[in-house]
């Protein structure tokens, strides 16, 4: 065998879904059944998802304290009026370039930039 060759195996479905069976009674942990059968958990959380059996994949419990679900609360509101801020902001320059669009028309120039150029050369 050279140093390239990489083994690749292909397991059948049945092999597959006796997996998912033994998973699913909680007789072994995916750890276990991954050791006891030499597959990564990869391969695995792949069935998982192939066969639908979401019920399968880990849980994750995220645990907080009181005082973090009020600061995580504090920084939504936060973001929520930055978002705010930041689209009036933008409705605010698209009405300034929407003047400026109908002041250079009304002034006789044909882009906005020729008279953003003559503003600037005034003295």
């Amino acid at each position: 065998m050279y140093k390239n060759d990489k083994v690749i195996r292909r397991y059948s479905e049945p092999f597959k879904l006796k997996i998912l069976a033994e998973l699913s009674t909680g007789k072994h942990t995916k750890s276990e059944l991954c050791k006891l059968y030499s597959i990564a958990p990869t391969t695995v959380n792949e069935w998982i998802k192939k066969y639908n059996r979401k019920d399968l994949m880990n849980t994750r419990v995220k645990v907080e304290t009181k005082d973090e679900i009020s600061r995580i609360k504090a920084l939504q509101k936060e973001i929520e009026q930055l978002k705010k801020l930041l689209l009036k902001k933008d409705l605010d320059a698209m009405i300034e370039e929407s003047y400026l669009e109908v002041a250079a028309e009304k002034l006789g120039y044909k882009t906005v930039q020729q008279l953003k150029k003559k503003l600037n050369t005034k003295p």
